[in-house]
């Protein structure tokens, strides 16, 4: 599309040169090698004197170290990248005048909300490819141990998907900018959406799984599976709950499952003995699938809605 290349390169160059990318960028960046190598310290000093098992390398990324792993870290507060990209795209313009402007030009509209979006992507890719080489080559020298191919490929996987959640949350604030004009409101509105599936979705699951399940019984170890259950399914309309999932999964060969409580009967346990040992990438991709379409078709949704609002406001020249 003709001027696609023009706003991509102006938006990059205005987010590069934001003091606000820059410094959230560095403390994203600064906790996550800190993460990394308190990990990677535990890791040297338990497998010190014993042979190296097969992907050790990966458990930089799930094991926790103070307080949370990398793949946590990175689901809570990789949203917050998306929506400080976001928040202001379109509304900024609009006050400032300069929307009209930039539309007055040999410029369509659909050119100007796809070059900041896919602006925001290539950025996002920036920073989580840096922040992953960081932690692989902090990885190397702490814990001294080369990644063999198949770890090197599901690193990949995990970069692809933790790009597509955050552009999630990039949409969700494109949105919020195209709607409102006011730039405050946007920024509250879009956080106001991050915080209610961070931590009060949770929450309700948790009181909707009370209700559905006790119904006024004493609780027996059906009624906490069940209660398990219903929490789960609750929390899987987060996409946070899908990208932890999806990505723990993913990145340990040894998680057969993308669900945390599984029950298993005298069947179960003898069939999953026999595949004790870890999965296979083919079949990790497998068992997190759902994980993955769903938070792809809901990147899609967000942006095609921001796409088709935008498309029918009116822009007037202040």
């Amino acid at each position: 599309m003709k001027g696609l290349r023009v706003i991509i390169l102006k938006e990059l160059s205005d987010h590069f040169s934001s003091y606000r990318f820059l410094i959230l960028f560095a403390l994203i960046t600064m906790v996550s090698l800190i993460t990394v190598y308190m990990v990677g310290l535990n890791i040297r000093n338990e497998l010190a004197g014993i042979a190296k098992p097969r992907f050790v390398f990966l458990m930089l990324f799930t094991s926790p170290g103070a307080l949370f792993s990398l793949v946590q870290f990175v689901a809570f507060f990789g949203p917050l990248v998306g929506l400080m990209l976001g928040f202001d795209a379109i509304n900024r313009e609009r006050n400032q005048g300069t929307l009209s402007k930039l539309l007055s030009q040999p410029i369509h509209r659909d050119v100007v909300v796809n070059g900041k979006f896919l602006a925001g992507v290539i950025l996002i890719t920036v920073m989580m490819a840096s922040i992953l080489l960081f932690i692989a080559g902090l990885g190397l020298l702490v814990v001294g141990i080369v990644p063999g191919s198949e770890e090197v490929l599901r690193m990949m996987i995990y970069l692809l998907v933790s790009i597509i959640y955050i552009a999630f949350w990039l949409g969700v604030a494109m949105l919020f900018s195209i709607l409102f004009r006011s730039t405050a409101t946007s920024a509250l509105a879009a956080l106001a959406v991050w915080i209610f599936f961070s931590f009060f979705i949770t929450l309700g699951a948790s009181v909707l799984a009370n209700a559905l399940a006790d119904r006024g019984g004493a609780e027996t170890a059906e009624s906490l599976i069940k209660k398990a259950g219903i929490v789960k399914a609750v929390t899987l309309l987060s996409p946070m709950e899908l990208y932890t999932d999806a990505t723990a999964t993913v990145i340990d060969p040894r998680r057969k499952s993308a669900r945390s409580v599984i029950a298993l009967g005298p069947m179960e346990q003898i069939s999953m003995s026999r595949f004790s040992g870890p999965l296979a990438l083919s079949q990790s991709i497998l068992v997190v699938a759902p994980h993955l379409i769903f938070l792809v078709a809901l990147t899609l949704i967000c942006f095609a809605v921001s796409y088709t609002v935008f498309m029918k406001q009116e822009i007037r020249s202040i």
